[in-house]
C-alpha cells in the first residue's frame, strides 16, 4: 500500500462555529476579530466566504471590511468556543484508521496508507461534518509540504492531492511567495538572487542561497523549491508552544508612561493564562505596533524558568524599555513561550 500525508483545513473556522451556534447567521457575511466592534482599529481574524466575495481578509483592519462589506454581522473572538469546537473535530479524527498531528485550532495532518486517498479523503470530510457539521477541505500529498499545498485547490469543502508526479506542473512558474513558509521579506531576497520562481529555486545552488539567507534557511528553502517536505507525521497531543494577549488602542498612546501601565495589565492577563496551563514559561515577548501599522516585536529569555506573574511582568517591562519611541502606538501584545 501507498502511504499518504493528508492535510486537513476546517474551512472559515471560527465563522463557521459562529454561524453554527447562531443558525441565523447562515448564509450571511459574518466577520470575527477584536472586541466585535465595527468602529475599532482591531483585525479581521477571520470573514465567512459570504463575506469574502467583498474583499474581506483575514488580517485587514476592521474599519476596512466594513467599508467593503457594510451588512457583514461583525462578531468578538471567543476563544474559548474555538477550542471547545477544535477538541471536537480532532476527537472525530482520532476515531479513523490514520495517525493525527495537530497544527492548530482548524488544521491536522493525517497518515494513511491505502490506494484511494480521495474516496477516503471524502470519508474524513463526512465523518467530520456529520460530527459537528463543520466542513472541511483535504490535500492529499506524498509528504506534508505537498498535502498542506494542495489544500489551498481544495478549499472550500473539496479534495485535491498534488504529489512529486504534478508539482512543478502546479507550481513551476509560479512566484516563490506561493510556497508556505515564504513571506514578503524572503521573496524579495531570493529575488535579489535573480531567483523569482518556484522552479527557479529548486535548481539553485544551496551553498548560493546559504550565503544570501542563512547556512541553515538557504537550503530549506532550495528544498521547498523542490517540494520536499516530511513523510512521518509527529503524533503527540498538540500543546501551545505559547500563550499571547493584546490590545489595539481606540485612541493612539503617546504616553510612554501608559504604554507601561498597558504592559503590565496585558501581563496580568497572560499570566492567568500560564496559571491554567500550569507550565513554566522560558521567554517572553512583547509587540508593538505604531501608526499607522508599523509593527516591532521584541523578546528576550528568562534567567530561570517560572510562572510568577510579576517575573513576567517584569521581563516585559524591561523588553518594552528597547523599543524605539518614534511615534504613537495603537497596538501591544505580550507573549509567554513555554518550556519545552
Amino acid at each position: 500500500m501507498t502511504r499518504w500525508v493528508l492535510h486537513v483545513d476546517l474551512d472559515q473556522f471560527l465563522a463557521a462555529v459562529e454561524q453554527r451556534r447562531r443558525p441565523e447567521l447562515r448564509g450571511r457575511p459574518v466577520v470575527v476579530g477584536g472586541n466585535g466592534d465595527p468602529a475599532s482599529r482591531t483585525v479581521v481574524a477571520t470573514a465567512s466566504y459570504e463575506a469574502r466575495e467583498f474583499g474581506v481578509r483575514s488580517g485587514m483592519p476592521m474599519r476596512l471590511a466594513v467599508r467593503r462589506c457594510p451588512d457583514a454581522v461583525v462578531l468578538p473572538a471567543d476563544n474559548p468556543a474555538y477550542e471547545a469546537a477544535s477538541a471536537e473535530v480532532m476527537a472525530v479524527l482520532r476515531t479513523l484508521p490514520v495517525l493525527v498531528e495537530e497544527i492548530g485550532w482548524d488544521e491536522a495532518f493525517l497518515q494513511w496508507d491505502g490506494e484511494d486517498p480521495e474516496s477516503f479523503a471524502r470519508a474524513v470530510q463526512a465523518a467530520v461534518r456529520a460530527r459537528t457539521t463543520l466542513s472541511c477541505a483535504v490535500g492529499i500529498g506524498d509528504n506534508t509540504l505537498r498535502a498542506k499545498m494542495a489544500t489551498g485547490f481544495a478549499k472550500p469543502g473539496g479534495v485535491h492531492r498534488i504529489t512529486a508526479h504534478n508539482w512543478f506542473a502546479t507550481f513551476g512558474d509560479s512566484p516563490t511567495g506561493a510556497l508556505h513558509g515564504i513571506g514578503v521579506r524572503t521573496e524579495r531576497k531570493l529575488a535579489e538572487l535573480g531567483i523569482h520562481t518556484v522552479t527557479e529555486l529548486a535548481e539553485a545552488s544551496p551553498t548560493r542561497v546559504g550565503e544570501r539567507l542563512g547556512p541553515r534557511m538557504g537550503p530549506y528553502y532550495v528544498s521547498l523549491g523542490r517540494g520536499m517536505g516530511r513523510t512521518e507525521l509527529e503524533v503527540a497531543p498538540h500543546v501551545p508552544r505559547s500563550r499571547s494577549r493584546e490590545t489595539t488602542f481606540d485612541e493612539n498612546i503617546e504616553d510612554w508612561s501608559r504604554v507601561r501601565v498597558e504592559i503590565g495589565a496585558l501581563c496580568a492577563r497572560v499570566a492567568a493564562d500560564v496559571a491554567a496551563e500550569d507550565r513554566d514559561v522560558t521567554r517572553v515577548g512583547v509587540k508593538v505596533r505604531f501608526a499607522p501599522f508599523r509593527t516591532v516585536t521584541r523578546s528576550r529569555t528568562l534567567d530561570a524558568p517560572t510562572r510568577d506573574a510579576a517575573v513576567l511582568a517584569a521581563a516585559a517591562l524591561e523588553v518594552v524599555e528597547r523599543v524605539r519611541r518614534d511615534r504613537p502606538v495603537r497596538l501591544l501584545g505580550v507573549r509567554a513561550e513555554f518550556a519545552g
